[in-house]
This record gives C-alpha cells, structure tokens and sequence, in this order.
C-alpha cells in the first residue's frame, strides 16, 4: 500500500481556489471535533506578507521571534479544546532557512496545544514512489483537503476530497507516521533552539 498517499492526487475531488479552501475550511473546522491530522512536506513555503516571515527573509531572526510571539493568541484559537490537532512535520537536515523559522513557530504553536511531531523524510520514503507526499489535512474518513501550492511554495488553493474509499486507507499510515515521530518541542530545542 505504499501509493496510498500519492493516490490521493486522482482522487475524484472538487478543486478549489485559495479564497474558496479558506472559507470551506474554517466552516469545517468551526464544527470538527477530535483528531485533525496535517502532513507538511514540503520544505519551503511562500508566507506572503506575514511580518514575522519578512523578517525572518531579511536575516532578522530576533524580530523575526518577536513577531512570532504576538501570534501566540491566534495559535491559541487554532487548537480548541474540541480539538486535537495532530500535525505531521517532515524535516531534511540541513534545515533549508524556511524549515528552521518554521519549526520555530509550530514549538510556539506546540506551547498553546498544538500536537505536533517531527519525522525525518526517510519516514516517508517508502509512501513516495510517484514523488513527494501531498501536503494534506484529514479532518474524518469522509473529508480530506489536498493543499495545493505552486513551483515558488505559495499557496494557491486545495482539492476537497470526500471518497472514503481514499481517505480511510490514510489514517493508519498517518497514525504510524506521528507514532514514530518525535516531540516537536524536543526536537527543536535538541537541533534548531539554540542558534
């Protein structure tokens, strides 16, 4: 079952623009309760105009954190008591710049209740015969996004798929993927914290 992953990319799905997955998410997910899985990929993202990501692109790491740190209430208000939101990071070492401010953010995420794990993408190897992991979120067996993001890492919208028939067969890989996961928390602090 090593496609099962990359299966999900002919997934019968109702594609979606950025405007279009923001708005279908949070109606989602103002009414999810339980696990909510996301599997990060990619090592690179465009962040757009986010100050902190600015920062972090003009070598200003100190105000880059500063900047991170007034989003604690925002982090906060991702990760509801209703919730446990299971986030899979796939890292490559030598962290690419982007992975480390990253990592930096999901350990201050982590801090306000976000339940997150590092797996090194030897992990997902086995899942990759047809190219690199879908980045993904799973909200339940009947609804999964596939988030799209073009050559430059900027995001440009989603594939809403609702075929239990390719969703189901995700989880246990998922489960297995954080299961062998490390502590995000620790991981940062063993490799990325100190500077």
């Amino acid at each position: 079952m090593s496609d099962v992953l990359s299966r999900l990319r002919s997934a019968p799905a109702k594609t979606m623009d950025s405007a279009e997955y923001g708005a279908d998410f949070a109606g989602k997910f103002e009414a999810a309760s339980g696990v909510l899985w996301k599997l990060e990929r990619a090592q690179h993202f465009d962040e757009g105009d986010l100050p902190s990501y600015l920062a972090m692109l003009a070598g200003d790491w100190d105000l880059a954190m500063e900047l991170a740190d007034k989003m604690r209430p925002g982090f906060r208000a991702d990760n509801p008591d209703r919730m446990d939101f299971r986030r899979i990071r796939v890292t490559e070492e030598p962290f690419t710049q982007y992975v480390r401010w990253e990592l930096a953010l999901l350990s201050m995420r982590a801090e306000e209740g976000e339940n997150s794990r590092v797996v090194p993408v030897s992990a997902v190897h086995p899942y990759e015969a047809d190219g690199p992991v879908p980045e993904l979120v799973l909200f339940n067996p009947a609804l999964l996004y596939e988030v799209l993001y073009d050559e430059a890492g900027r995001h440009i919208g989603a594939r809403k798929i609702t075929d239990r028939d390719f969703i189901e067969p995700c989880i246990p890989i998922l489960a297995d993927l954080f299961e062998k996961g490390e502590d995000l928390r620790s991981y940062w602090t063993l490799r990325g914290g100190a500077r």
